[in-house]
């Protein structure tokens, strides 16, 4: 009676040993986690990417745009350019700017602040000397000549940051655009209510 328990038991063992049905199932199960990890790490990477990109055109129109100007600016040019930079970068981007008149002057052989403003005074103003920093991305001009800075910072919070595998690769990030650009049509921006060089 045991010898018919023992070769019924390693009947069955054989017979599952050699069954192939649902071995896909189990493979499907196996790799279904590396398969998800793999979709929303691409897709996590895409929207940081494309996220970065947008803020940099979104960027390079508001300095083509503002480069463009003939009249003195006032605060509701520069809240504006906010709202377009907003609508540009969409909702998800929230944005902080800053735009400022640079001139050179050799005879201090130094950068000098015309004017800065930030919309709704979210970046605090360039001075001169807050600007001496950033001097080694400004391009050399000549004496008296100016530019227009125009920098934005942009908040991208991943699609997947609660996940804990994404975000310790790709965690909150802070795009930082900052952008020199010429005036076109007058030698320098003037803004309402400040003395225009």
């Amino acid at each position: 009676m045991l010898k018919t328990i023992t070769d019924r038991g390693l009947g069955l063992l054989r017979r599952f040993g050699r069954e192939e049905q649902g071995i896909m199932a189990v493979e499907f199960v196996l790799t279904l986690p590396v398969f998800l990890f793999a979709i929303f790490g691409i897709y996590t990477y895409w929207d940081g990417y494309h996220a970065m990109n947008t803020a940099q055109k979104a960027t390079y129109t508001v300095a083509d745009l503002v480069s463009r100007q003939k009249r003195e600016l006032n605060d509701q040019f520069f809240q504006g350019m906010h709202n377009l930079m907003e609508y540009l970068t969409g909702d998800n981007l929230p944005v902080e700017m800053r735009i400022t008149s640079v001139t050179y002057s050799g005879v201090r052989n130094q950068f000098e602040v015309e004017w800065s403003r930030s919309p709704y005074n979210e970046i605090p103003e360039l001075t001169t000397e807050s600007l001496q920093p950033l001097a080694q991305h400004i391009p050399m001009m000549a004496d008296g000549d100016s530019v227009i800075l125009v920098e934005a910072n942009l908040q991208f919070k991943p699609a997947f940051a609660e996940t804990p595998a994404f975000y310790m690769y790709l965690g909150e990030q802070e795009f930082k655009q900052f952008i020199v650009t010429r005036p076109r049509f007058v030698p320098h921006l003037c803004l309402q209510n400040v003395y225009c060089g």
